[in-house]
């Protein structure tokens, strides 16, 4: 062993080099990390959005963001499945047979408005002027709403309603149905909302 004194200042600049290298290290890595993530122009432009719908329950909403726009997924209940064909009358365009290729995709053009019946995936703007409806999935008389209300949504700006599928009550001021985005399933459990290659 060595009996010669240690350079306090030799270690405390090797200490120094060393950390602004790791500093440094870090600094480069984190662009190089984000530039695996999609841009803010991709987004924007679309991104498909993957969402894990596993944990929700019948009659529970969730919603993600698609395009700066909020898109619902409802997993609606038997009930509310067995109401549908019932409103076909009250509606205004119960078969979605208005501007099918921007409100309806192929594949939507249903009573549920959807690939799998309990599942209803929507954008939450409403067609009139842009308002975001509230959730009414309580059946029965409410404030705003009719005696014989089965659920649905009601837009508070100017009260327009929509059913379980998101089509539009007839005599309203929203006039049509809430857009169907694109989408498709990954498994059981995981959708993908923005592209639509497989359905």
């Amino acid at each position: 062993m060595s009996d010669q004194p240690v350079d306090s200042g030799k270690r405390t600049w090797l200490i120094a080099s060393g950390c602004a290298g790791v500093v440094g290290g870090v600094a480069a890595a984190v662009p190089f990390v984000a530039s695996f993530e999609p841009s803010e122009r991709a987004r924007a432009a679309g991104a498909p959005v993957e969402v894990d719908i596993g944990a929700l329950k019948p009659g529970e909403k969730m919603t993600v963001e698609w395009r700066g726009k909020p898109v619902w997924i409802v997993r609606r209940t038997k009930e509310q499945l067995d109401n549908l064909p019932k409103l076909d009358p009250l509606l205004a365009d119960p078969k979605s047979e208005r501007k099918p290729d921007e409100l309806t995709p192929p594949y939507a053009r249903n009573e549920g408005r959807s690939i799998k019946p309990e599942y209803l995936v929507t954008v939450g703007i409403c067609s009139h002027l842009g308002c975001s409806p509230s959730d009414k999935f309580q059946a029965g008389p409410q404030p705003s709403l009719p005696d014989d209300w089965t659920g649905g949504f009601l837009c508070p700006c100017h009260g327009s309603t929509f059913d379980m599928a998101g089509r539009v009550f007839k005599n309203k001021p929203a006039p049509d149905n809430l857009e169907v985005p694109p989408h498709m399933y990954l498994s059981d459990s995981r959708l993908l909302i923005g592209e639509d290659k497989k359905a």
